[in-house]
């Protein structure tokens, strides 16, 4: 099928116009009419994973993280971003970006996470100025209290994260969760204010921390990673439901040789 075609199955879960201004979603290498019959779906677009899109025959990488943000002032092709440039423009690889577009929709990385962690009746966090009932980050109950001890176990096995970094600000019983995957340090404030016992996000600092026992929040750290990874079975299986529908023949592959860049020693 055309690019076009998934490009606008990708819009229908994640339109555009939710993401914030700042960020640089949508199409960002290739053409929307080049023909599209396997798709590999990744995190980042790294060397690693372009190289895994090739060795698999994908004609389309779709990513969470776009690999263009800004102008491109030269394409040096001795270097990272220019190697990665070359070699999917050499294999006719078309890259497309799903960023707070898809952290923000209904269904996506967000609504992902709190699946996750166990989750249940979620409400939007903090609003955007995207769109009327646009929400970044999640507000939701345990089915049962647990310990923080219990939660936190709960999430290391929810998100098959080795390790997470906890700061304890308050005793209480764990059930009304607040969550924003990657890094949502800045809305530690409106999950204290809306009532969380614990909020759940990624590169959380020190400051953070200091802020989260003032406002007597506990505060999980999973990682950016950890936090985010979680969407990428879950877009898969979206577009295979998508493609069938359709009944347009569409094979998709999932990243299976990404990893989160921190190591615990």
């Amino acid at each position: 099928m055309k690019c076009q075609v998934i490009v606008d199955m990708l819009e229908r879960l994640a339109p555009k116009r939710l993401a914030e201004e700042w960020d640089n979603p949508g199409l960002l290498v290739g053409s929307f009419q080049q023909e599209v019959k396997k798709v590999y779906i990744c995190l980042d677009v790294s060397l690693p994973a372009a190289q895994e899109a090739i060795a698999c025959g994908a004609d389309m990488i779709i990513a969470h993280h776009p690999m263009i943000f800004k102008g491109i002032r030269h394409v040096r092709t001795d270097l990272y971003d220019g190697r990665l440039l070359q070699l999917l423009l050499s294999h006719d690889i078309a890259v497309y970006a799903a960023h707070t577009n898809l952290d923000i929709a209904t269904g996506g990385v967000n609504d992902v996470l709190a699946a996750a962690v166990g989750l249940e009746g979620l409400e939007g966090l903090a609003a955007t100025d995207e769109g009327a009932g646009a929400f970044i980050g999640r507000i939701g109950c345990l089915p049962e209290e647990k310990s923080l001890d219990e939660f936190v176990q709960q999430v290391k096995k929810g998100l098959h994260a080795p390790c997470v970094r906890v700061v304890r600000g308050n005793d209480r019983p764990v059930r009304k969760v607040a969550l924003c995957s990657g890094a949502g340090a800045e809305f530690i404030g409106r999950a204290a204010f809306k009532g969380a016992d614990v909020y759940l996000t990624g590169d959380v600092k020190y400051h953070d921390a200091q802020k989260a026992v003032q406002q007597e929040i506990n505060l999980i750290d999973a990682g950016h990673f950890a936090t985010e990874f979680p969407v990428v079975a879950v877009l898969a299986d979206y577009l295979r439901q998508e493609a069938a529908a359709l009944k347009k023949p569409l094979e998709v592959i999932t990243d299976t040789v990404s990893a989160d860049f921190f190591e615990y020693a």
